[in-house]
């Protein structure tokens, strides 16, 4: 059986997660393991009994492998990737794809230039509600989308912010909540309902020691003609929540229960035909069930990824499909540091220069605990 040999490129935290999944896999072997950290490197080495790097470069150049997995800080993810691709490597890359649109697209080109496949792991794609939320829209359960609202509020205590020298920084992730917690739900909800044409939000930080936005909150405007709306925060424990409403029903989603309203006919035909001044359409409330049991997370990820690069299956999640939730949070950080609404496709030059500006005034953190810890509901 053919293998694919993968090294995994920043081992303090996810990429252990990366290691386990391809130790899993018949048809793929761990080649190495790379980390700026030398005692981690050579720890992981040692445990996973494979050569270890602390410089991506080297690792890259040992030809021992011919795909790569890459879960290093933000900002390093395109830089890394392109490296990769132009030696020849096929890459994943951990979520977020990058930090800036123009950096999402030096990994595009760099993968058609050089005929190589580059993914992003998103793997709540593979989650059974939201197979199935997919399945209905695009079915056309709702009919034509006019409306769509994506509440995702997250919880992070100050001791969280306080593990590492990068986290909540601009110069170490480029962002807050919506570059680090946000980006598994933005893709699912861009996946499901496309992409605005322009979003106007507004950002803030409160309640955390931190330069970077924790609370954002933002209109958005799609080329149908569609409303909608989304926020998020790492300032309120609670549940997540997504509507999606079409011309024959809606769907509401709260966590992953899945309701299913159907409308008796299409809203705009009703509008327009009935007689009846105090008339209100019937619609009827359906739960939707959904099978459970099928693989999923990073391990099916890996496991696609792996197929992909054999020609044996489609990518789950494409670098183009991964630069969608980069164009919403840049769009997001961009209107509301500027105050003005910003379209999609965002304008690249202008968010260097904003992105750019808000590295060079960020400050080195003088209360660190470092932790290279990841959130255990991300490790399955």
């Amino acid at each position: 059986m053919k293998k694919v040999r993968i090294g995994v490129i920043g081992i303090g935290g996810m990429g252990v997660s990366h290691c386990n999944s391809i130790k899993k896999l018949e048809n793929a072997e761990l080649a190495f393991v790379c980390d700026i950290d030398k005692k981690v490197a050579e720890t992981r080495g040692k445990e996973f009994n494979v050569p270890f790097f602390t410089d991506y470069k080297d690792a890259i150049k040992s030809k021992t492998a011919n795909a790569v997995t890459i879960a290093a800080l933000h900002w390093l993810h395109s830089e890394i990737a392109v490296y990769a691709l132009k030696n020849g490597l096929n890459v994943l890359s951990e979520k977020p794809m990058t930090v800036t649109v123009a950096d999402a697209d030096k990994m595009v080109n760099a993968a058609k230039k050089n005929k190589k496949l580059l993914a992003v792991i998103f793997q709540r794609r593979t989650e059974p509600w939201v197979i199935k939320l997919k399945e209905l829209i695009s079915k056309g359960a709702i009919g034509e989308i006019t409306r769509t609202l994506c509440v995702d509020p997250w919880y992070r205590p100050q001791v969280y912010y306080d593990s590492g020298t990068w986290r909540a920084t601009w110069k170490g992730e480029g962002g807050g909540v919506l570059i680090n917690q946000a980006p598994h739900i933005i893709d699912i909800f861009t996946y499901l309902a496309g992409l605005p044409v322009k979003i106007e939000a507004k950002t803030r930080t409160r309640m955390h020691k931190i330069e970077v936005e924790n609370e954002v909150s933002a209109f958005l405007e799609y080329k149908n003609g569609a409303w909608g709306y989304y926020y998020t925060t790492t300032c309120e424990p609670s549940f997540f929540r997504m509507e999606i409403a079409g011309e024959k029903g809606k769907i509401v989603v709260k966590n992953t229960e899945i309701t299913l309203y159907k409308y008796d006919m299409p809203i705009s035909k009703f509008t327009k035909t009935t007689k009846d001044m105090w008339a209100s359409l019937g619609m009827k409330e359906e739960k939707v069930e959904y099978e459970t049991n099928i693989p999923t997370g990073h391990n099916e990820i890996i496991r696609n990824f792996v197929q992909a690069i054999l020609k044996k299956e489609t990518l789950l999640v494409s670098g183009e499909e991964g630069l969608k939730s980069v164009e919403f949070i840049n769009a997001c950080i961009l209107s509301g540091k500027t105050g003005k609404p910003a379209k999609i496709p965002v304008n690249r030059k202008k968010y260097d220069i904003l992105m750019k500006r808000l590295v060079s005034q960020s400050k080195a953190k003088k209360r660190v605990k470092v932790q290279r810890l990841t959130d255990p509901q991300f490790l399955k």
